[in-house]
């Protein structure tokens, strides 16, 4: 008989196997916003972490092999053009992060970084696709301070609901994070959860 956590884990990885359906229907033109989709789809899977419904080795396991999947088309040279780019390996970045913080972390800690890796850094990348996109720049090249909002304000929600932290601590949790993301010398996808590792040791 197949055990509760499998089931649950069977639903999580159903939301990101149909994401990525999804995105692959939208096309190559879309990666950029493709990738925040499936960003967005591991939400459940967090949820279900955070309620123990998915123990913290299945959670790590799980997205450790999606790391594999990704990182092999990038070696053979054979992207998923529809949300993978050339020379980009954040995705593969993102997974393999969210393959170690269930594991080193405590599970509410852990869920907020998860969730502002995901949900906040989903935003960020949404709003400047498309501020981008409106005014003709490249948006492959460049971050904007309207992204950076958005990953502020969402990232200080999450912080609101699972840190245990005063008011001041939760807004310099979120604000150091979306620092770390905006910065341009580490792929933020690395930048974040080892930021947010370190910033456990105040928290």
């Amino acid at each position: 008989m197949l055990p509760s956590w499998g089931i649950y884990a069977g639903i999580a990885a159903a939301f990101i196997l149909a994401a990525i359906g999804l995105t692959k229907r939208l096309g190559p033109e879309w990666a950029w916003v493709n990738r925040k989709i499936i960003h967005f789809s591991i939400v459940p899977a967090v949820l279900m972490f955070y309620y123990e419904k998915i123990p913290p080795e299945v959670f790590s396991g799980a997205a450790f092999v999606f790391g594999i999947f990704q990182l092999w088309p990038h070696l053979k040279k054979r992207e998923f053009s529809w949300y993978q780019i050339e020379h980009n390996y954040g995705e593969v970045f993102f997974a393999f992060s969210a393959s170690v913080i269930p594991l080193v972390l405590p599970r509410e800690y852990a869920t907020a970084l998860l969730l502002a890796m995901a949900i906040s850094d989903g935003v960020t990348g949404i709003i400047r696709h498309y501020y981008f996109r409106r005014h003709g720049f490249n948006v492959k090249l460049k971050k904007h301070w309207t992204g950076s909002l958005g990953y502020l304000i969402t990232a200080a929600i999450i912080a609101f609901l699972f840190l245990e932290a005063g008011t001041v601590g939760k807004i310099g949790w979120a604000v150091i994070l979306t620092l770390a993301e905006y910065q341009g010398w580490v792929d933020d996808n690395l930048a974040v959860p080892l930021v947010g590792s370190v910033l456990f040791l105040l928290y």
